[in-house]
């Protein structure tokens, strides 16, 4: 039986996204995996982006809360930025929870090009991160 992975950020509109599309890329054969946030920012258009380079749609993807998923009951719970691991909800079960704070880069001030860039960094370092993570355990 496949596990129940939550990517959980605070408004679901880049990092997290990015960590769905990734860890259904390596692991979702093992894991049914969803991304919410704290807040529902909407679906960061760099994010799509940057993550068509890798070939990877995520246009039909849609940012939402993590009520929206209350009737889920998650095994592993990893939040990719430091307020949703602060005020990560106390959900029913037993889950492993994992964090890793990764840059944002809808923060990021300045022209075209160095926003690009900054998305850019930010998903190579979740792309690895996704690669990487041991979510057997």
């Amino acid at each position: 039986m496949k596990k129940n992975l939550l990517v959980l950020c605070t408004g679901n509109s880049c990092r997290s996204q990015m960590a769905e599309a990734y860890l259904r890329l390596y692991h979702g054969k093992d894991c049914n995996i969803y991304s919410a946030g704290i807040e529902k920012h909407g679906l960061n258009p760099f994010a799509m982006g940057i993550l068509m380079e890798d070939s990877i749609d995520i246009s039909d993807h849609f940012s939402k809360t993590i009520d929206e998923l209350d009737n889920i009951s998650f095994d592993l719970i990893i939040t990719v930025c430091d307020h949703a691991n602060e005020v990560c909800p106390i959900l029913p079960g037993n889950q492993i929870k994992i964090h890793n704070n990764f840059k944002d880069p809808s923060k990021m001030n300045g022209n075209y090009t160095d926003i690009v860039k900054a998305f850019r960094e930010t998903r190579n370092e979740i792309k690895q991160f996704c690669r990487n993570v041991n979510i057997l355990n």
